[in-house]
């Protein structure tokens, strides 16, 4: 098996893949370009990190302490951070935030991933971060399941999953209603395709790309799709990418590319920083007289080239700092 997720080329590339796409649909937006399908990275990301929660953690002996602590210590600091920084610049100038509420109800909620309920979703202080609630819910499952042998663990990820989705409709209007939407099945779609991965399961290549683009057609019909919920609306598609992507990099590798590679280490501060470099960039381009029409490209571009010198002088620098020591292996 190999060592690390960052080692799984095709992982790294969607990670980029998806970051990218939700640039461009929040850019996408506010420009009315109709772009909806580039929420859809959302979707993979969570596909992805139910996988990459089950590759790391396999095979390895990690009590549910050491796992929260490495989870809040690789995405807490950066979003306290960033939310620390939006916050200021909403209340600086609140003209360029749309619907946003600096609030010290919302502000403190949001730093602990429980922000203000609005139309039955998430709204915190940095816009794009109700997805890292879903993400905390989802590792505080995860680390309770470390708890059993590898076979019960899988067993009571899918149980604990499913049984809190079809408790959805039950559950009166507030976080337990939120959290329990069915969105977070992908979660456990990404572990079933770890699980497939680290065992000696095979797709024949042809299949395996066969199966790619179908998540990609059906990314692409999804724009007729809008009464399906997200799940499966968008869900199964990033499901079907990921499944295939793996499976047709282990048959015949993938390619190497630094660019790509890179930006999927970034992804985590391209996703939590480009609403405010967005922001800080348009408001450059209006100064110096930039035409309408050029905007969103130059927006798209500027704020991934800011939020990549926050990877490069923030996150990496910490990432660093506050790297843990190596978790001892199960012995065969």
């Amino acid at each position: 098996m190999l060592k690390s997720y960052s080692q799984i080329k095709s992982i790294q590339y969607l990670r980029a893949v998806a970051a990218i796409s939700v640039v461009f649909f929040h850019v996408s937006e506010t420009y009315g370009l109709g772009f909806k399908i580039g929420a859809s990275g959302v979707d993979i990301f969570f596909v992805i990190s139910g996988f990459i929660m089950w590759v790391t953690t396999q095979g390895k002996l990690m009590s549910p302490r050491q796992f929260m602590s490495r989870r809040i210590s690789r995405i807490v600091p950066i979003y306290w951070i960033a939310t620390i920084v939006t916050a200021v610049v909403i209340i600086a100038k609140p003209l360029f935030f749309f619907d946003s509420d600096p609030s010290a109800t919302n502000f403190i909620g949001s730093l602990f991933f429980l922000p203000l309920i609005k139309d039955d979703a998430l709204h915190p202080v940095v816009v794009q971060g109700w997805t890292l609630s879903y993400e905390m819910f989802f590792y505080l499952i995860f680390s309770i399941s470390l708890l059993l042998s590898e076979f019960n663990r899988f067993c009571f990820l899918m149980m604990a999953l499913v049984l809190i989705v079809v408790a959805h409709s039950q559950m009166p209007f507030s976080y337990a209603r939120v959290f329990a939407a069915p969105m977070i099945l992908e979660f456990a779609a990404g572990v079933i395709i770890a699980r497939l991965w680290t065992s000696s399961f095979r797709i024949p290549f042809h299949i395996a790309v066969a199966l790619m683009v179908g998540g990609f057609v059906l990314l692409l019909i999804s724009a007729w799709l809008t009464d399906l919920d997200r799940s499966l609306r968008w869900g199964v598609a990033a499901a079907l990418l990921i499944l295939g992507a793996v499976f047709a990099e282990r048959e015949r590798g993938s390619p190497e590319l630094a660019v790509m590679h890179f930006l999927g280490d970034a992804s985590y501060s391209i996703y939590i920083w480009h609403v405010l470099t967005a922001v800080v960039v348009t408001a450059i381009l209006l100064r110096i007289g930039v035409p309408h029409l050029a905007l969103p490209l130059l927006v798209v571009a500027g704020s991934l080239g800011l939020s990549l010198v926050c990877y490069i002088l923030i996150e990496r620098p910490m990432l660093r700092l506050m790297r843990p020591s190596r978790t001892k292996t199960v012995p065969e």
